[in-house]
Formats: structure tokens, sequence, C-alpha cells
């Protein structure tokens, strides 16, 4: 299945580039925090939300991730909110490999994870806070899917953007996509131009005048 032609746009970019862009506009949607948790590679798609929330006497009645799993299209990008916390996880292997059997680009957490070599194995990508080994069974449940959170301090909706790479992970809103992608295009070029000139000879401080860099970056 053919990606959207935005999500093909910004899988070519860097979440840098992305959060100099939504500085440029006075837009939240940059986080920090959450990593690869093996060299993953960099992802790009539209997000299911999930949200966890502590268990209590009612017990469950589906495995947390399994409705957002089906839910999600080849592509989509699994964004779970669990408040940052690193006691336990709340992904592992099993949910990793029904999303990567299911086509899912890959998982970001607000917490931690478990069974990591499982998701290597299967080359499925997983950025989250940190790795444990311990369960999420009778600690905590699916509270809904499919709804807004908020994702490392930034909100996240349902369809919009999200990027993943080693420097972190960016979300951005759906109805600014394509405003922010296209600054964020722009930037992206000038600092390949920046970084052919000073690979030509050129040094850092005369490139940035040359280019006007830095107000580029001045918000709007």
């Amino acid at each position: 299945m053919a990606r959207e032609a935005i999500i093909e746009r910004l899988i070519k970019l860097d979440t840098c580039a992305v959060s100099d862009a939504l500085d440029s506009l006075n837009l939240t949607g940059a986080t920090w925090g959450v990593r690869p948790q093996w060299q993953c590679p960099k992802i790009a798609g539209r997000a299911v939300t999930m949200k966890i929330k502590p268990a209590g006497l009612q017990q469950p009645t589906q495995h947390l991730g399994t409705a957002p799993i089906e839910a999600a299209q080849p592509g989509d990008v699994i964004v779970i909110d669990n408040g940052g916390k690193l006691e336990f996880s709340c992904w592992g292997g099993l949910l990793a490999l029904s999303a990567k059997l299911k086509g899912v680009s890959g998982v970001v957490i607000d917490g931690a994870s478990r069974d990591i070599d499982e998701a290597r194995e299967l080359e499925f990508p997983v950025y989250a806070r940190s790795v444990v080994p311990m369960t999420a069974r009778n600690r905590v449940v699916q509270e809904s899917y499919n709804q807004e959170i908020q994702f490392a301090g930034v909100q996240c909706r349902p369809g919009d953007l999200v990027l993943a790479d080693g420097s972190g992970i960016i979300i951005v809103p759906k109805e600014k996509e394509d405003e922010v992608v296209t600054a964020a295009e722009a930037i992206y070029a000038k600092e390949q131009e920046m970084a052919a000139g000073i690979r030509q000879g050129y040094s850092g401080l005369e490139m940035l005048q040359k280019l006007g860099y830095e107000q580029m970056l001045n918000k709007k």
C-alpha cells in the first residue's frame, strides 16, 4: 500500500527540521524523553492513539493494545499515553507481532515497553522512555483508544502525523500538516545547502550569514 503524499514528504525529513518548523509557526508538537529502544528505522504515519489507566476491581474484557491494532491501517503509528510511567510495561512482544503483521509502522510510548529483543527480531520499531521486564497485567488497563491523548506533554489526536527518529518524536496536527511539512522542507533544504558549503571550505558563520538561517527560524 503506497503512503500518502504528505507522509512520503515527511519521512524524508528529520524531527529536528520539523521541530524548527513548528517553532517558526508558533505550534507545539515536539516532545522529549522518548527514545528508540533498539536501532529502529525512522518511522512516519498517522496516529492511532491509546490511553492507559491503573487497574481496578473490574477486570478488563480485552487485552490492552488489541483494539488499537485492529483499528490501525497499514502505515499507521500506535501512540500510547501511559503518563511517562517506567515501573511496568504497556507494550510487549505479542503486541509487536500483531502490529507487525497488520502493517503498523511502529509504536511510540510515553512510558515503558518490554520484550525488546522480540521487537528487534521482528524489526518492529519501538520508541519509549525505557524498557522493563514487568508486565502490565493487574497493574494497568486500556482506558480508551482513538481518542485525544497527551503524549509527552503534547496533544495527540487520531489522524495526526507522527515522525520518530533518533532525535525524538514529533506530533504534527493534521489541520496544519501541509503548512508544517512545507516549512520543514525549506529549513531542511537550507541546512543541506549549508552543509554543502561547509564541505566546500566555507566556515559555518559564513554559511549562516549567506543563507539567513537564523532569520528563517524566526516565529511568524
